[in-house]
């Protein structure tokens, strides 16, 4: 038992190591003036399809652009969790089978009340 902790251990370690190097890298490559650094007023500049930006170059997306990321984000998380569901199906039995008709159900639900607050309406 013991080793399936090392192993996970193992893994997370690789993981933030990943991450910690990820984030010096550039601050060690910027120190040791591998990679240039000339800051430029026209570098900061909003460029977009060559031309000049007229007016505010920051546009506040609709609300409903998120709601779309929401729901997109609990199905990606309803297929994680029912993937290994179904691989483990006879293992798990009953209780595995009423616990993943639960989930679906819950999900279904906010599927549900998403359409009916006509979240889902695209406009």
């Amino acid at each position: 038992m013991f080793e399936s902790f090392l192993s996970v251990a193992l893994f997370l370690l690789i993981t933030l190591a990943f991450a910690g190097l990820m984030l010096a890298l550039p601050v060690a490559l910027r120190r040791l003036k591998i990679v240039p650094h000339r800051p430029n007023p026209a570098k900061n500049a909003t460029y977009e399809c060559g031309l000049q930006t007229i007016g505010r170059s920051w546009v506040q997306y609709n609300p409903r652009y998120y709601f779309y990321a929401i729901m997109m984000v609990a199905l990606d998380a309803m297929a994680i969790v029912v993937f290994p569901w179904a691989v483990r199906l006879k293992e798990l039995g009953t209780p595995g089978l009423i616990g993943a008709f639960i989930f679906i159900g819950i999900i279904a639900l906010g599927y549900a009340y998403a359409w009916r607050k006509k979240v889902l309406v695209w406009k």
